[in-house]
């Protein structure tokens, strides 16, 4: 593994990360599922204890344990890259979001924010210092970059009420050019760094109300999704919504035990 920074352009979404009651079953259930080897490193406060899961020598999501005290639902968290962490919390904040930890520095990981935009769906904003994310697909060259190894993040999906609404903060914050791609009416944005899709934006509606509120969705590449999803049953885990056939390929949406959401595919490239 590299210590040189990857920098990454503003807005690119670059980590991602999970916060989680107990760290040794999270390794066991995301080693089992994805292949995953763990180093313990430093970790940024108010965590008691964190680990990054290596894939094929490349650090590909950070997992850190929660104080005993502290008992929050879980979720996978997006982060999106800045070369100033202050000066994009501000923006957050002067567009109507909010930031709910930070800006603050956590050593090798450089210096970070969590805050959510005015829906309420909660991401990161990560400057790079020592170093940056993995060196996958989604982290190299954006969220739809395409198919990676088994057990890569590949994809990141705001499933909101209003795709429209949702990207004139994102739009504004981090300077991306949006695009519509939905077909047959369907309300889906495509955010674009340089001409580069990053990330989607999917307005559900009224259904959101059913989707646990407006949230980041984390893709994790596998190689069979039907499999994957009997393994996280296997290991203790939860299918929300069972394998289907979708423009990104087939895709399952699932829970680690301890609840936290996340979608497995197979990408359609492969």
């Amino acid at each position: 593994m590299t210590e040189a920074a990857i920098r990454h352009r503003p807005g690119t979404p670059c980590w991602v990360s999970l916060m989680v009651h107990d760290l040794g079953a999270a390794q066991d259930f995301y080693g089992g599922l994805f292949g995953w080897k763990f180093v313990r490193v430093p970790g940024p406060e108010p965590l008691s204890a964190y680990v990054r899961g290596v894939l094929d020598g490349q650090e590909v999501a950070g997992i850190g344990q929660l104080p005993p005290e502290r008992r929050l639902p879980l979720a996978w968290t997006t982060y999106l890259a800045t070369d100033d962490a202050d000066m994009t919390a501000e923006a957050v904040r002067c567009c109507g979001g909010t930031v709910g930890v930070g800006p603050l520095d956590t050593g090798v990981d450089g210096r970070v924010a969590i805050a959510s935009d005015p829906a309420g769906a909660v991401f990161g904003i990560r400057q790079a210092q020592a170093r940056a994310g993995a060196g996958s697909g989604f982290l190299e060259s954006g969220a739809e970059a395409g198919p990676g190894a088994h057990g890569m993040p590949v994809r990141n999906e705001l499933v909101t009420h209003e795709a429209a609404w949702a990207g004139t903060f994102y739009r504004s914050v981090f300077g991306y050019d949006v695009e519509t791609t939905g077909r047959d009416g369907a309300d889906v944005l495509t955010l674009r760094l340089d001409g580069h899709p990053v990330a989607t934006l999917r307005g559900v509606g009224e259904g959101l109300e059913r989707v646990r509120g407006s949230h980041w969705m984390t893709y994790f590449e596998v190689d069979d999704t039907d499999a994957s999803a009997l393994r996280v049953t296997e290991l203790g885990g939860h299918v929300i919504d069972r394998p289907r056939e979708t423009a990104a390929g087939r895709v399952a949406t699932v829970t680690d035990p301890e609840g936290a959401v996340f979608s497995v595919v197979r990408s359609a490239a492969r």
